[in-house]
This record gives C-alpha cells, sequence and structure tokens, in this order.
C-alpha cells in the first residue's frame, strides 16, 4: 500500500476538525467517515491497534453531532 494513504486520511480527518473548529455540524460525520476508512486502513494494512483508534474517535464524533443536534433544537427560534 501506498504509504501516503496514512498522510490522506489524517488530513481528511482534521479537515473535519476545522469544520467543527468553525462551529460546522459537518465535521462530525466528516470525522465518522475518517474512520470508517481508517478501519479500511487497518483491515488492508493489518495494524490491527486502529480499529481501537476509529471505534474511539467515532464514538466521541457520534456523541458530539448528538449533543449539538440535541442543543440546536433547544434554542428558541
Amino acid at each position: 500500500m501506498n504509504p501516503y494513504w496514512s498522510y490522506l486520511l489524517t488530513a481528511v480527518g482534521v479537515f473535519g476538525l476545522w469544520l467543527v473548529g468553525r462551529k460546522d455540524k459537518r465535521g462530525f460525520v466528516i470525522g465518522i467517515c475518517a474512520q470508517l476508512l481508517w478501519i479500511g486502513y487497518a483491515t488492508f494494512t493489518e495494524q490491527w491497534g486502529f480499529y481501537v483508534s476509529a471505534l474511539a474517535y467515532g464514538w466521541v464524533n457520534a456523541k458530539n453531532l448528538r449533543a449539538w443536534r440535541k442543543a440546536e433544537r433547544e434554542v428558541p427560534a
């Protein structure tokens, strides 16, 4: 596998974090998708430790996305 894949996957994750920093909840969705890509990378390269980090990061992204959606519903229009 081309060693640049890990850099590309990192860039996708950082882009998601950048969006979150700009208060764009789509960053969480990108973060979750990035973790699915990391799971594919881990499987292909047989680096099983990436499963743990991908699941952890994915869980945090999903939890924060739910929290943001809940906060949006609670704000009076």
